[in-house]
């Protein structure tokens, strides 16, 4: 809607696992935080029986170049591009974040599946040791730089277990990373599929992406009694 516009670009990276899904997924779930004034872009990659690791990332890394080139016609900032991720995808999204060369501003990761071993023998090239499989995680790519990340995650998921997340979280705040996790009660993977989910999430992501991104702002530390009126 006019006035809302944030002139940042969100690319989105479906689900399924590496080996299914397709962009066409990605509409309903863009809906409420395009609504709120960003740019999204739904992204296709090449699928594990198509091309195994690192093609995704490959096929991620163009499609933040083509945004970037096309700045202007998206109406974005070329600094304002963020990637969104759900499940597979969010690996891809958080992997693709760790590389300098695409200076994301953010990543969003919906229940991401950050341990490879679990998907390793779709997703590999044959023959993948252990160091390979190990450098394919994000976690093993996070460090200071990396772009404030916010991931969402239902604690119900018995899919990719909430418990990766979390681990993620603490990688991040090692890292000194500005990062938030927020886990629902009661809900399994891909939660977001029904709209009063993706809605509140919306809200939340767009309320992060205020702060770090669009209007960064910090807040001083904790000073007991600091000004406040005593009862």
């Amino acid at each position: 809607p006019a006035g809302t516009e944030k002139r940042m670009a969100l690319i989105h990276v479906h689900g399924g696992g590496f080996t299914r899904g397709s962009k066409d997924m990605i509409a309903a779930k863009a809906g409420p935080i395009t609504a709120r004034g960003y740019v999204s872009i739904a992204a296709q990659y090449r699928l594990s029986g198509a091309a195994k690791w690192p093609s995704q990332i490959e096929d991620a890394r163009t499609h933040v170049r083509w945004v970037r080139e096309h700045a202007s016609q998206l109406g974005i900032d070329p600094k304002r591009i963020a990637i969104v991720g759900y499940s597979a995808g969010g690996h891809i999204a958080l992997y693709t974040a760790s590389q300098p060369e695409n200076e994301l501003a953010a990543c969003i990761a919906f229940y991401p599946q950050t341990d490879v071993k679990a998907v390793a023998q779709a997703l590999m090239p044959a023959g993948s040791d252990d160091a390979a499989i190990a450098n394919a995680s994000p976690l093993a790519h996070i460090k200071a730089g990396y772009p404030p990340t916010i991931i969402m995650h239902g604690l119900s998921d018995v899919t990719i277990p909430p418990e990766n997340s979390q681990r993620l979280l603490q990688a991040l705040r090692d890292a000194k990373v500005p990062s938030e996790l927020h886990t629902f009660d009661g809900v399994p993977h891909e939660f977001d599929e029904h709209p009063e989910f993706t809605e509140s999430c919306a809200s939340l992501v767009d309320f992060f992406l205020d702060r770090h991104v669009l209007h960064p702002k910090t807040y001083p530390p904790f000073a007991p009694g600091g000004g406040r009126g005593r009862a």
